[in-house]
């Protein structure tokens, strides 16, 4: 296991993050991971083929970037250790790694709903919601941006953060870059619409599935972090994720859905539109409905905790490890 470099990762991310000079002068992993994902949309992904040539053809794109991206990360793990003192190396391959991770970004996102929403009104917070979720942002209320902003703190909890952090601690640098290309694999062509229905179908079923224990885990970090928080609940935490992660249409990320709705006493998913198409899902939990920038901010102190008790974890896991 890789714990050491895990946790390594995971507290230089959140004290850094990525920066933004970086970014611009090099881009980010997912971006050149994007690349690749676009290149091969293009050149194999066609209308005129059939039902099992789209999904074959996507199939061999997925494998070609888990391939490749298992290299990648073996390569340069290797060659620093070669090249380097080993402390040094792991300090290095760390600082890479942390690129992977997005506790600091995401909550710097999800922070500019609630400013947004407090300082400049309901139209700024769409404005800034919409930077972060999917559906139609334009006809929502207060409680409708707020919702929303929860819902994407708790789902990209869990596959931006919980996720890559796992299979950094199972396989190191491949196993996280691996684990990103999937994802974003699944956000770009795992779609149900009639162009990436079966070209996209191999991504979008192997993120179901290497994103399954880190849900699980999401959601039980969640509902541990409530206990340490004033005013929340871990036990309905705890019910709500039994009983509500199933109504998701995804096997995922209804876990820590439910489990922030439970913690907040607030109600999340229920009805939103994408595209101008109205999407009637049912509710998670049974709170108010009724949110506001003050539950966003509730929510943000919950993700923090629960950040920190998974660093706790590794942090037992490593001296675990270490004992003679």
């Amino acid at each position: 296991m890789f714990v050491g470099l895990a946790l390594l990762a995971a507290v230089i991310e959140a004290v850094i993050g990525y920066p933004d000079r970086l970014f611009r002068a090099i881009g980010h992993p997912v971006t050149w991971i994007a690349r690749v994902i676009s290149w091969g949309d293009r050149r194999w992904n066609s209308p005129e083929d059939s039902e099992l040539e789209q999904r074959l053809q996507g199939a061999v794109l997925l494998l070609l970037l888990v391939a490749v991206s298992l290299l990648m990360g073996f390569l340069l793990w290797r060659i620093l250790h070669l090249l380097l003192p080993a402390i040094v190396a792991l300090v290095v391959v760390a600082v890479l790694a942390s690129a992977l991770l997005a506790q600091r970004s995401l909550a710097s996102h999800v922070v500019a709903v609630a400013d947004a929403l407090e300082a400049r009104g309901l139209a700024a917070g769409r404005e800034a919601v919409a930077m972060i979720v999917g559906r139609d942002t334009k006809n929502l209320d207060e409680a409708g941006v707020s919702r929303a902003a929860i819902e994407s703190l708790a789902e990209s909890f869990s596959d931006g953060v919980v996720a890559p952090l796992f299979w950094m601690a199972m396989a190191g640098l491949p196993g996280a870059l691996a684990y990103k290309a999937i994802n974003t694999a699944d956000s770009m062509i795992g779609h149900k619409t009639s162009r990436y229905l079966y070209f996209g179908w191999a991504a979008a079923r192997t993120d179901d599935l290497v994103n399954l224990p880190a849900s699980r885990l999401a959601a039980l970090w969640l509902v541990l972090a409530a206990l340490f928080r004033p005013g929340l609940s871990a036990r309905r935490a705890l019910v709500t994720a039994w009983r509500d992660a199933r109504h998701h249409d995804s096997p995922n990320a209804g876990w820590p859905e439910a489990a922030m709705a439970g913690a907040l006493g607030v109600k999340l998913m229920g009805p939103r539109s994408y595209d101008g198409e109205p999407a009637d899902a049912p509710w998670m939990g049974d709170g108010r409905v009724i949110a506001t920038a003050h539950d966003i901010r509730t929510a943000l102190s919950l993700y923090r905790t629960a950040c920190g008790l998974q660093m706790a974890v590794l942090v037992v896991l490593l001296g675990l490890t270490l004992l003679p």
